[in-house]
């Protein structure tokens, strides 16, 4: 559905365009089909040059499009431009508009993954799949995922955008729950994850080591203390500034790099580069694993 946002510049004129009964039974009529300025006139019984009148005028405010097509010789046919008018009741100037939205996505909720051995997908009773079997990363069961962990490889989610039309984002922020990937655990094991919004990179974080001997908080008792437990909680943050890792910046892509009002979605990635100088791999938690009752959490500012 394709919507017109109102505020204090652009409402006036547009209000004195729909103050006009006959306009309104026009837009009527394009909402069912497009129309030609005499089969306007026709169904309003109206003269031509009426009708053309108050089709201008709602032109002039590009609630309705007319187009040149062939038919009959070459006619002009008027379409609805917009399905649906938001008013904003508010002055910006020394208001703060400013609005957010949050989502929590399951870790097995991703959409494309790439793993190579050691890597496993355990739920919050048993492994799911087979142990250091890629294949196990395609199971229908892994939507129920609580930890992921991999050597080499990546996922990559893909989030709603409920960025309402008209509005701009200002700040993205992504956190999760992350640590390196050794045989069975090792705190010392450094580790380069790298993080990417709509396939552009934002930074990459460094983990100093896989966590284990001491159970997570969420960790279930089935699982071993010799293996991984917890991990890190990490934010990825973009907003007009750059790119920011706990709140430190890594690097100068900044919000409008990320061309979110072009996609009906937003793409995360979190993986381990090919060229990456530590190579130790990642563990994902979820909700019911680790230290942080979250999977893949997303937040956006927007105004």
């Amino acid at each position: 559905m394709k919507k017109l946002p109102l505020n204090f510049e652009n409402m006036l004129p547009i209000n004195k365009a729909l103050s006009n009964p006959t306009r309104i039974k026009i837009l009527n009529l394009l909402s069912e089909k497009p129309h030609n300025v005499n089969e306007l006139a026709e169904k309003l019984d109206l003269p031509f040059s009426t009708t053309a009148s108050h089709v201008t005028k709602l032109e002039e405010v590009e609630l309705i499009i007319t187009e040149l097509v062939p038919g009959r010789g070459t006619q002009k046919v008027s379409a609805m431009n917009y399905d649906r008018i938001v008013i904003d009741l508010f002055n910006k100037e020394g208001q703060n508009n400013e609005h957010e939205i949050t989502l929590d996505m399951n870790i097995g909720d991703y959409l494309d993954c790439y793993a190579q051995p050691h890597c496993g997908v355990v739920g919050e009773k048993d492994y799911i799949g087979v142990q250091d079997d890629p294949r196990s990363f395609y199971e229908p069961e892994r939507k129920h995922a609580q930890l992921l962990y991999f050597k080499d490889g990546y996922v990559e989610y893909r989030l709603p955008n409920r960025i309402p039309y008209g509005y701009t984002a200002k700040e993205i922020v992504f956190s999760a729950e992350l640590c390196s990937e050794a045989p069975n655990f090792k705190l010392d094991w450094p580790s380069d994850i790298t993080a990417s919004i709509n396939h552009k990179e934002i930074g990459t974080w460094t983990s100093p080591g896989d966590f284990g001997g001491e159970r997570g908080k969420l960790t279930p008792q089935w699982w071993r203390t010799n293996l991984t437990q917890y991990g890190l909680l990490k934010q990825w943050k973009v907003n007009e500034e750059g790119s920011f890792i706990d709140n430190e910046k890594v690097s100068d892509v900044r919000i409008h790099d990320l061309e979110l009002s072009d996609l009906p979605y937003i793409a995360f990635k979190l993986g381990i580069k090919e060229d990456a100088l530590n190579r130790g791999g990642m563990n994902l938690f979820g909700e019911k694993f680790g230290h942080y009752e979250q999977g893949i959490k997303m937040n956006i500012k927007y105004a």
